[in-house]
């Protein structure tokens, strides 16, 4: 009898200590889950860049990939990498998954700005996917879709707010 409650005790302390390794604390990722998130912001990316050139037009439709503007990008984006469903305006996107601070931005956040970096308005006007090492994927005027620097730029200076919706 008492080997046997031994026995039950080391199981019990084993399964114990197993899960306090495999289980995330309260408020944390576990790590397949981690690795799958960083592989839909990956896909997230790819799809974007496979639009390099795209032309920019305010009010694109979002059933078209001729040309976009920069919420339809980022809404046929995610839909197309990841089958992710955005509303249509960067304002409305702006509701959509998490905050993000600025500081803690990840490949595949949707990121927010307002129209001048003089304005004190917060009124957002544009919307770019963070892809990582201090790039945006977004489009906007002459370039379409393109990369532009963040950090140090005057889209830093625009920055509103930034949302984790993977």
């Amino acid at each position: 009898m008492k080997l046997h409650k031994a026995l039950i005790g080391i199981v019990m302390g084993v399964a114990l200590g197993v899960t306090a390794i495999v289980a995330p604390l309260p408020g944390e990722k576990n790590v397949a889950e981690a690795a799958w998130t960083q592989s839909k912001a990956d896909k997230v990316i790819a799809t974007g860049r496979k639009y390099m050139g795209t032309p920019y037009k305010f009010g694109a439709s979002s059933n078209t990939t001729a040309v976009f503007d920069c919420s339809s990008f980022t809404k046929r984006v995610f839909k197309v990498a990841v089958g992710k469903s955005l509303p249509r305006t960067s304002r409305d996107q702006a509701k959509v998954g998490t905050s993000v601070s600025k500081s803690n931005l990840k490949k595949g956040d949707l990121v927010f700005f307002k129209a001048s970096k003089t304005t004190t308005s917060k009124r957002i006007t544009h919307v770019a996917i963070y892809a990582g090492n201090n790039k945006l994927l977004h489009t906007y005027g002459k370039p379409g879709v393109t990369y532009s620097t963040f950090k140090g730029t005057s889209w830093e200076k625009r920055f509103v707010s930034a949302r984790r919706v993977l």
